[in-house]
């Protein structure tokens, strides 16, 4: 089996884990890495343990000069849409972080340019591949707790915190696009939309910024297509991180709380599930659909909803980031 060779557009945080994630598989190469930051390449090199690497600063130089099968993307968010635009045009598979664009129109030009050039293009949403979260989406659609009426989900952290040279560009707009809730949140938006299928019509937003120049806390309703009405609660402005979910049905409920889960049906003691070891994740799963062994678990016309939902949030409040 032919390594599968993979560059790097943004060599951060971000990117160390995706890198860990690929050292576990055989056959996987990290080829060519860009990044404007010569620290930050020097440092993903010694995590990935690959001397050999070519380094660019310019993604634009890797992408003529390396010779790559695929691209992952860990990028500023405002910078996606061009930066995965051209790693299609140029041949190549592309993973990006989220989110996938930072408005629905350049997701929806993404899509098409993927159809077009027939490259994989997949979105790393963890939370597709966990088994908690996939637990979740099963029981849902295998009709558990019986028609979902309602969702909260909610994530806390110490997001506004992060203004430190690291972290410093997820709370400037121009490259953010968006604060806590285009950030971290967007994992939960990812979570909501996935588990439960539905889709939303109607949101309202209650947005804070905390004296920052993006947003820092949101508390959105949201009302659904089948009926259904959810609270999503963003608040980067906590003292610790903690993720919770609720999702309420005509004949139970589900809970979630950090990892936690258990089932409540209706005159029934609560059932706590045995889940299975996770067997994939998006790296595993990306290099899977490059060898034709997989299918994208997080395919762009998926990744679009949560865009959209993002816009409807900050719409709401006629707030405008970027």
């Amino acid at each position: 089996m032919k390594n599968i060779r993979i560059g790097f557009i943004g060599t951060g945080g971000m990117a160390q884990v995706h890198v860990s994630q690929l050292l576990e598989l055989n056959n996987v190469e990290i080829a060519a890495i860009t990044d404007v930051n010569a620290d930050a390449r020097e440092r993903f090199i010694t995590k990935a343990r690959a001397e050999n690497v070519q380094q660019f600063s310019d993604y634009r130089d890797m992408l003529e000069q390396a010779e790559l099968d695929g691209v992952i993307i860990c990028s500023p968010h405002t910078l996606h849409f061009e930066q995965a635009t051209a790693v299609l045009e140029q041949g190549l598979h592309v993973l990006i972080e989220k989110p996938m664009t930072c408005s629905s129109h350049e997701a929806e030009q993404l899509i098409e340019t993927a159809k077009q050039t027939g490259n994989i293009m997949q979105v790393s949403y963890q939370r597709h591949f966990q088994p908690e979260f996939i637990y979740i989406h099963d029981a849902i659609a295998a009709g558990k707790i019986g028609k979902v009426t309602s969702i909260t989900a909610s994530l806390y952290q110490q997001w506004w915190r992060g203004a430190d040279d690291k972290y410093s560009w997820r709370k400037d707009p121009k490259l953010s696009g968006g604060g806590f809730l285009m950030d971290s949140g967007s994992h939960v938006i990812d979570a909501l939309l996935w588990t439960t299928g539905l889709t939303p019509i109607d949101v309202r937003a209650q947005l804070s910024q905390q004296g920052a120049p993006v947003e820092i806390d949101t508390f959105t309703s949201i009302r659904f297509k089948e009926g259904a009405i959810a609270g999503l609660n963003l608040v980067g402005y906590a003292p610790a991180w903690h993720e919770t979910y609720v999702f309420c049905g005509e004949k139970g409920a589900i809970f979630y709380d950090n990892n936690k889960i258990s089932l409540h049906l209706s005159g029934e003691e609560p059932i706590v599930p045995e889940l299975p070891q996770s067997t994939t994740n998006p790296d595993k799963n990306f290099i899977d659909a490059i060898r034709g062994e997989d299918e994208i678990r997080v395919p762009g016309e998926f990744a679009l909803k949560v865009v959209k939902l993002s816009e409807m949030v900050y719409q709401s409040v006629g707030y405008k980031p970027v």
